[in-house]
């Protein structure tokens, strides 16, 4: 058994005298570093001395929040820089996987990318469109893209400002010869929830109704593409999971994913809880820690975490 003491503050007097007191294999848990603001301080000055006061208690620093890693927080980007800095177990994995993702995949490389808006997706899906085999569009999002298209979607959420970048990501895919494949079927409300007029519809949504998850044509259609992928990509639910009536677009994904022979991850907050619901989640290669980190590394970003910890 392994002692396991707590600090009630993250630096100061008590951490350290706690710290010093330490015997071979105990642990020393800090009091959650969010709590200060100099952890997220713009200021390099601040951060770095609240870093200085962090690292008197340590000789060695090793980073394992990938979820984390996409900050230039005092805790993760200069402590790393003032002591001897290493990855983790967990923040090596996610970055051996997501690099593999974006250098050399086995394929078909499927990418199913999901959520309710085109602008958080954006730079990802700019850099999948040159990467991935197929890319499989789902959520809210899809109705900005079918509106880009001058297809109807009803009372549907659309980003307006986004339509034409929509567009052009459509333009790209096909240039670049991947397969972007947009939802040919729906399931809508009359109003957002389930005790409004619900029903399946073709590809353009009625007036007075709002796309609430994919249809069973798209659903039946993503699945087939997803099982025959070597590797499979999965940001971002289908539909509003969360309410029942609305869910089966989402489980359908996760199903599929189950039974890919490859290489399955699954990244983003709600993507993960939706897997959990499925519970398929022991089916499934890779359940990333990040979801802001991962979809920042797939946009060719570099992670402040990562970079401090190369130097």
């Amino acid at each position: 058994a392994t002692n396991v003491h707590f600090s009630p503050e993250a630096v100061g007097p008590v951490a350290e005298e706690k710290a010093a007191k330490l015997q071979r294999g105990e642990i020393l848990v800090l009091e959650n570093i969010r709590y200060y603001d100099e952890e997220t301080s713009k200021e390099e000055k601040i951060r770095n001395d609240f870093a200085k006061k962090l690292c008197k208690m340590a000789d060695i620093y090793v980073n394992d929040a990938f979820g984390a890693a996409h900050r230039a927080h005092a805790s993760i980007y200069e402590c790393a820089k003032l002591l001897p800095g290493y990855a983790g177990l967990l923040l090596k994995k996610e970055i051996d996987i997501l690099e593999k993702l974006v250098t050399n995949p086995p394929r078909p490389f499927v990418a199913i990318i999901g959520g309710s808006k085109v602008s958080s997706k954006l730079a990802v899906l700019e850099n999948l469109i040159t990467k991935a085999d197929s890319i499989l569009i789902g959520g809210a999002m899809a109705y900005t893209f079918l509106k880009s298209r001058l297809i109807e979607v009803g009372t549907s959420m659309v980003e307006k400002d986004y339509l034409s970048q929509a567009f052009q990501i459509i333009d790209k895919a096909a240039y670049n010869k991947r397969e972007l494949l947009l939802p040919e079927d729906h399931i809508v409300s009359s109003e957002f929830g389930e005790k409004g007029k619900i029903k399946t519809v073709k590809r353009s949504i009625p007036e007075g109704f709002m796309g609430m998850d994919i249809g069973p044509k798209t659903a039946d259609h993503y699945a087939k593409v997803i099982k025959n992928a070597k590797t499979v990509l999965w940001n971002g639910p289908m539909g509003v999971f969360e309410m029942k009536k609305f869910a089966s677009g989402t489980l359908s994904i996760a199903k599929a994913m189950a039974k890919v022979k490859g290489t399955t991850i699954v990244g983003g907050g709600d993507s993960i809880f939706a897997l959990s619901q499925s519970g398929l989640e022991d089916k499934i290669t890779h359940v990333s820690t990040g979801g802001g980190a991962t979809l920042e590394y797939l946009e060719g970003k570099k992670l402040p975490g990562v970079e401090a910890l190369m130097k």
